[in-house]
């Protein structure tokens, strides 16, 4: 974005004065766009951090109480289960916008954590842990689903702050610049101008 070379005119100055106010604008717009997608970054990033801390955890569990049961129950009961338990889970994906930007939303239908006697196995044939460990398991993809919705969020809203930042930088290091050093020079011009017409003119009536 480069300032061509005009002619020292008043009229041309005018233009780069309101030139010079309307990118001033649009920097204070940038900065108070900037400002409020960092809000909204710093608002979801903890929710986001939760999520992957919990998902640990819960992992954890998971893993312990798959130990436990497989001292109970034949690895065969296990992998029985992991066949009967299987099943597919709609999710929708929605545009969302906050402050001008888009990015996908992420909303599941039926709920990854199911009581005992929705999973579509006998529970007399398995123990407690096993009970536990399925439980877990889902807990953990309701918890991944929701950190999929934070981390598109995330993304878009950081991809966008930088990109805010960098129109901010170039306006402020070089359009800014420019346009005033224009304004400069043509003020500079014109004034040397109406001197030596002041000077013609009063040599001409002496």
């Amino acid at each position: 974005m480069g300032i061509m070379i005009i002619h020292p005119t008043r009229t041309n100055l005018l233009l780069l004065k309101e030139k010079a106010k309307s990118v001033n604008n649009s920097v204070g717009n940038l900065k108070a766009r900037r400002q409020a997608l960092i809000q909204e970054f710093l608002k979801t990033t903890l929710p986001f951090l939760r999520s992957r801390e919990d998902i640990s955890k819960i992992y954890g569990k998971a893993i312990q109480e798959l130990i436990l049961s497989s001292g109970q129950d034949s690895k065969t009961v296990i992998r029985s289960l992991t066949f009967s338990t299987e099943r597919d889970i709609r999710i929708n994906i929605t545009e969302s916008s906050i402050w001008g930007l888009n990015y996908k939303d992420i909303s599941v239908e039926d709920q990854p954590v199911r009581e005992p006697d929705q999973r579509g196995y006998d529970l007399r044939s398995t123990g407690p842990h096993v009970e536990e460990c399925i439980y877990h398991f889902e807990k953990i993809l309701e918890s991944m689903l929701e950190l999929a919705a934070f981390e598109n969020k995330l993304k878009r809203l950081s991809d966008e702050i930088v990109k805010i930042m960098r129109k901010i930088k170039v306006l402020e290091e070089k359009v800014v610049p420019e346009v005033t050093g224009q304004m400069k020079r043509i003020a500079q011009y014109i004034a040397e101008r109406e001197r030596e017409a002041y000077y013609r003119l009063k040599k001409f009536k002496g």
